[in-house]
């Protein structure tokens, strides 16, 4: 099953570093954030993928052009004619197509552009700006077992705040800091889609959150596969300095790896 990954918007809620860069391409212990999410899927065996490009889409394909040297010895041996000598062979066993979805193409539309390299099979898509523990094994089973067109990843984020826990008489009970929110479940990405669902999109300026996922939910096509674990998006710079804690102190719960 073939994994696409949305990595053409402009992130203007981080915008001290995507000015420079896509924000997948933003660093989380000296890796893009595209890297970790692509760790994950290819842990559970899923080595294939499929990016939509957008925003600077150079720097991405720069990035993969090059990967096999980044974690290599290499010898630039300029004496004859500029030999290339690679010392070691390490390299992920990924498939990675990189795919110009247009810079302003909505999320929807993005998805339609790549429908040629999907064909008729189900395949997964999630965002390029969010990491999880999620099992996707277990999310594909899950997918698989309920017969509909499409599975969604729902989660309670934590809270931005602290919570005090109050006593009748108004006297504090306890501190917890950032509980989940209230109560209420959100779209974390981490889709499980059949090929049908490309019906569902009219074009370039579709937005997949709106008019598709509301049409499936019309239809009752979506069904929710609940998350308890790790989820976090990066979309402000508090946000990447969070997950950077959690890398530096080797507690990212999403390295499984």
């Amino acid at each position: 099953m073939k994994v696409v990954i949305l990595a053409g918007g402009y992130g203007t809620r981080i915008s001290e570093e995507s000015h420079l860069k896509p924000k997948p391409m933003i660093e989380i212990g000296e890796k893009p954030i595209l890297w970790h999410i692509m760790k994950g899927y290819s842990y559970h065996g899923y080595h294939e993928f499929i990016i939509c490009l957008g925003y600077k889409s150079y720097s991405i394909k720069e990035y993969f052009a090059n990967y096999y040297l980044y974690g290599s010895d290499v010898t630039f041996n300029f004496n004859n004619q500029n030999e290339t000598i690679i010392h070691n062979d390490t390299a992920e066993p990924w498939k990675v197509t990189l795919v110009e979805t247009g810079k302003d193409t909505m999320t929807g539309g993005r998805i339609k552009f790549i429908q040629k390299y999907v064909g008729q099979e189900p395949f997964m898509l999630t965002y390029g700006d969010g990491v999880s523990n999620i099992d996707i094994e277990k999310l594909v089973a899950f997918h698989q077992s309920h017969g509909k067109l499409a599975t969604v990843t729902a989660t309670q984020p934590h809270g931005r705040f602290g919570a005090l826990q109050l006593a009748e008489d108004d006297r504090v009970d306890g501190f917890q800091e950032k509980p989940k929110g209230d109560g209420g479940w959100i779209n974390a990405g981490f889709f499980v889609l059949q090929p049908e669902v490309f019906d569902y999109i009219e074009g370039k300026h579709t937005s997949f959150e709106k008019e598709p996922l509301a049409s499936l939910v019309n239809d009752q096509q979506l069904v929710a596969y609940k998350h308890h674990g790790f989820w976090h998006p990066m979309d402000t710079m508090r946000d990447k300095n969070i997950l950077e804690n959690l890398w530096n102190t080797g507690q990212a719960a999403w390295k499984k790896w």
